[in-house]
């Protein structure tokens, strides 16, 4: 092999498998995670083609899209939406019939696939991930090649153990500095957004780096490589380093002992070389950075919490720009700090773990949700976050503020189970999409992070959570 190879290159030309004739390749795929909603339809080929999954070790399974977010003692007969319950009822005949892993709805270990994956040990450093969902690239923060895919690459990986995919070009986003005090993962990932745009990262894998990235813990990895995709990218990662062996370290799933050690002396390896060729990079410093508020219907329509919502006359597709605001019933020049809110959303696999609770937790404590605020959810990304969170007493606080604290799930993050806005509704969402209709008919969601999520639903409205 050449040298002067990204970390991505070293992945990709480790599960290369082989070349075909119009450009694509053949990838081996290491880990596969499936819940009810993409998976239904590519058991349903395997057994139209009588072929069985090529690997049943390497898959996990878990229902987390549709499910209700209350009620979960009753189990199927707690999902009144028919629709969900026979896609999460088919899950588990599929998962019965062919013996796969399955954290069902009972398990204190369902939670959202790209939580409980990192969560298990199931997710680990050089390894190829796929799931039928496209923040899959989350798992990259593990420096891991991790993509979402389609039903019909499910089916595929399910009877090959292999993906048809073009490689990537190399991008290279560099960040230097400590962060300012409460500006979090989730205001970077946004920060680059806003900078390269939803189509910065077409055609590329991101390799994120430098001072600020390696000082991150490993849920804000997660958090900025989950939302790679909103910058255009199909995967995005980071490489790997103490922070990340130690994490594993102990994981249900992670190698133990000396398969650890052996592991280890691998993993160790797994980083681009120091004369590696980006096709394209970008450098910014952590003092750029401030908390991010989303004010539009993309996640590149975003800014710092002290502008203003921006004239669309300021940018090249101006008419998509007025109909952002005409959606989101706002006006050029309204301070961001003047938008009053309804719901308050954290949660989603973007901002559900149990660091992104603890920080939320701490601006609530001894606070109360302000009057104009409706409803506002906790939604825990697993059983084992919502556990962790109620021995540190974490759920108390959120309660006593007002909010309502919930089952694992991806709840209100995409509009596909009961927590839904209503037409017109505002929330601030942890959550990674704010396209139109994304969290319910006509609901306005403004992407926030945790800390600013506790913040504006204190004071009704955004605020800079430095100020709180």
């Amino acid at each position: 092999m050449s040298s002067r190879r990204t970390l991505y290159d070293k992945l990709w030309d480790a599960h290369h498998v082989a070349k075909r004739d119009d450009g694509s390749s053949l990838i081996y795929i290491d880990r596969h995670l499936i819940h009810e909603v993409t998976s239904p339809q590519a058991f349903d080929g395997l057994r139209e083609r009588k072929i069985e999954p090529w690997r049943v070790d390497t898959i996990i399974a878990t229902p987390d899209h549709n499910v209700p977010t209350e009620n979960r003692a009753k189990g199927l007969k707690g999902i009144s939406d028919s629709t969900s319950k026979l896609q999460v009822l088919t899950l588990e005949e599929n998962v019965k019939k062919y013996d796969l892993n399955f954290f069902s709805l009972g398990d204190e270990r369902q939670g959202i696939v790209h939580v409980i994956g990192p969560e298990q040990g199931l997710t680990l450093p050089g390894m190829t991930v796929v799931c039928g969902d496209s923040h899959t690239s989350t798992h990259g923060a593990f420096g891991a090649l991790a993509m979402g895919i389609g039903t019909s690459e499910v089916e595929h990986v399910l009877a090959t153990q292999c993906l048809i995919a073009y490689k990537q070009k190399n991008m290279r986003i560099n960040i230097e500095g400590d962060l300012l005090e409460r500006v979090s993962a989730k205001d970077v990932t946004m920060f680059i957004i806003g900078q390269i745009g939803t189509a910065g990262g077409t055609g590329f894998n991101i390799e994120y780096a430098g001072s600020t990235i390696e000082n991150l813990s490993m849920e804000g990895r997660m958090t900025l490589c989950n939302m790679s995709i909103e910058a255009g990218a199909r995967s995005g990662m980071v490489a790997p380093d103490q922070t990340t062996f130690d994490y594993i370290k102990g994981k249900p799933f992670s190698p133990s002992g000396d398969k650890f050690d052996k592991a280890l002396e691998t993993w160790i390896s797994l980083k681009s070389d120091s004369d590696a060729i980006f096709d394209n990079e970008f450098s910014f410093t952590s003092e750029q950075i401030l908390p991010q508020v989303t004010w539009g219907t993309s996640p590149e329509m975003v800014s710092s919490i002290n502008e203003k919502v921006p004239e669309p006359r300021d940018f090249k597709n101006k008419e998509n720009y007025e109909d952002a605001l005409n959606y989101m019933g706002l006006k050029p020049g309204t301070k961001l700090t003047d938008i009053s809110l309804d719901q308050i959303f954290i949660g989603s696999c973007t901002n559900s773990r149990i660091e992104d609770l603890r920080i939320a937790a701490e601006i609530l404590k001894g606070n109360k949700l302000a009057k104009n605020i409706k409803r506002a959810l906790v939604v825990p990304g697993s059983g084992l976050v919502k556990k962790q969170a109620e021995e540190e007493g974490l759920h108390e606080i959120f309660i006593d503020a007002g909010f309502s604290w919930r089952d694992a799930g991806c709840s209100m993050c995409l509009g596909m189970n009961p927590d839904q806005l209503d037409q017109e509704e505002r929330c601030a969402s942890t959550s990674n999409r704010n396209f139109e209709g994304r969290q319910g008919y006509k609901g306005r969601t403004h992407l926030v992070s945790p800390a600013m999520a506790a913040a504006a639903a204190i004071e009704g409205r955004f605020v800079d959570v430095r100020e709180i």
